[in-house]
């Protein structure tokens, strides 16, 4: 039998050539709801632990998410609508779209699994025209009396490093498939993606930081430079 073939996609500086993450933050500031200079030094930080491999994904969800939960979920949907107008769809060039297009048209299973929370991803997958996202999930406050918005906790696994490989597991077996059944594909920019680019049938380093284009090189990965 031929095996289903799945297209696996980072987004951040894989499909946008953004961090959707960092953007969302730096339009917060511009909307005047956080310090700026406290939230751009903590951000900032934040960010050089991710590109070092050595971000605390929780704490930094706790940080990223605490001024959607001061707003509340009416001012930050529409917030989110604003930066998807003045930031994101700038952002998103045809050749990325192209990509997308492409494997959706072979009747591949187009999937974005990305380490950005799942409030400012699932609009952006849905402008790549993509339905199935793995992101980092957010908690909400469904108790009884609850505000039914987000707690600033992750639920279940952080789509993170190792908890891609996890995530992506999950979202087979829920398919009833499995690594052994599917053929796939992963593109990704990033050495914290390591775990899943091992594991994928091809991996292709796209517009890969310099320790990962070093190591495809190596490795014989294929490479693909989209924003060049």
């Amino acid at each position: 039998m031929t095996p289903t073939r799945v297209a696996l996609f980072d987004l951040d500086h894989t499909l946008l050539p953004i961090d959707s993450d960092y953007a969302w933050g730096e339009f917060t500031i511009a909307r005047g709801w956080v310090d700026p200079v406290e939230f751009k030094r903590r951000n900032d930080a934040f960010y050089a632990q991710y590109q070092a491999g050595t971000l605390d994904v929780r704490d930094y969800v706790r940080f990223a998410t605490a001024a959607i939960r001061d707003r509340g979920a009416i001012d930050s949907i529409a917030a989110h609508a604003d930066f998807m107008r003045a930031i994101v769809q700038k952002a998103i060039q045809p050749q990325a779209l192209e990509l997308v297009r492409r494997h959706q048209a072979a009747g591949d299973a187009v999937v974005i699994v990305t380490a950005t929370n799942e409030f400012v991803t699932r609009p952006i997958a849905q402008a790549f025209g993509v339905d199935e996202l793995i992101a980092v999930e957010l908690e909400r406050d469904d108790q009884p009396g609850g505000s039914g918005w987000f707690t600033g906790a992750i639920r279940g696994v952080p789509s993170f490093r190792d908890g891609k490989v996890t995530r992506v597991e999950q979202w087979l077996q829920a398919r009833g498939q499995g690594w052994e059944t599917v053929h796939t594909t992963f593109y990704s920019d990033s050495m914290n993606d390591l775990p899943l680019l091992e594991r994928a049938t091809v991996p292709v380093a796209t517009n890969p930081d310099a320790r990962l284009r070093a190591l495809a090189q190596e490795r014989g990965w294929r490479i693909l430079d989209l924003f060049s």
